[in-house]
């Protein structure tokens, strides 16, 4: 995955999303991922960038994640076989067992003993069904109080489809946006979710660092897309924007 961000009129390449967004020296960051488009494999990057610079790391989640067929998953929670995992392979998935091939938030006590690790803890904290687009329901996201940063993702490939087949919670989205289910999807639309406190922001903790990260960035259309996007989301006075997917090297 390339990671980019725009300096100026111009494109510049990030080294790694940790680094760009600052947590890379910080000793525990609780980084929240909310949206759609890519959370869990903006969280995979991530955990996979601790690991390069020899940091643990943990993972965990508010509300539901797939359990992958990898021996870092901890699905009975057990604060001895979380420390086996960290020393043996620097990063651990934490949950509690769910249907569907699952995992669901741990207890609150074993949440606590999660943040006495005091190391870098990455959250699912949002579910949007794999679609590309959401705007939040009344109890979601689920965001911990104590939440470092941020990181709303949307995916850029929503963008000139009908709303109601790439938005999850498309009653929201509709009245967020004042616009028809079937009327299609604008970067002015994903400008307008990321920027809003019903959107993007919502349940966003006060001191926490506030992202947005446009994903799916392939091809030159959906660079323009998230040249535009960025350039609204500047006006509305959010600079903390990523754009990241497979991407071409060396474009502008």
């Amino acid at each position: 995955m390339e990671t980019r961000y725009r300096k100026g009129q111009n494109w510049q390449r990030a080294n790694s999303i940790i680094e760009r967004i600052g947590v890379a020296d910080l000793k525990a960051p609780i980084i929240s991922v909310i949206g759609a488009g890519g959370k869990t494999t903006t969280i995979r990057r991530m955990t996979e960038e601790f690991a390069q610079l020899k940091r643990k790391v943990i993972v965990t989640t508010t509300t539901h994640m797939r359990v992958e067929e990898d021996p870092c998953f901890l699905t009975i929670p057990s604060l001895d076989r979380l420390q086996e995992l960290l020393h043996k392979y620097e990063k651990a998935y934490v949950g509690s067992p769910a249907e569907g091939g699952k995992m669901k938030s741990v207890s609150p006590l074993f949440l606590k003993r999660v943040l006495a690790q005091k190391l870098p803890l990455l959250i699912e904290a949002d579910g949007a069904k794999c679609m590309p687009l959401k705007v939040p329901e009344e109890h979601e996201p689920a965001i911990l109080p104590q939440t470092t940063h941020v990181l709303a993702v949307y995916g850029l490939d929503s963008i000139g489809k009908p709303l109601k087949e790439v938005c999850f919670r498309i009653d929201k989205a509709a009245e967020l946006l004042k616009k028809g289910k079937i009327e299609t999807v604008t970067p002015q639309d994903i400008a307008a979710i990321a920027a809003s406190r019903r959107g993007g922001k919502k349940n966003c903790p006060p001191d926490a660092q506030y992202w947005v990260i446009l994903n799916k960035a392939e091809g030159a259309s959906r660079l323009e897309a998230a040249a535009q996007i960025c350039q609204m989301l500047f006006e509305k006075g959010i600079n903390n924007v990523l754009v990241t997917g497979k991407g071409e090297r060396g474009r502008r």
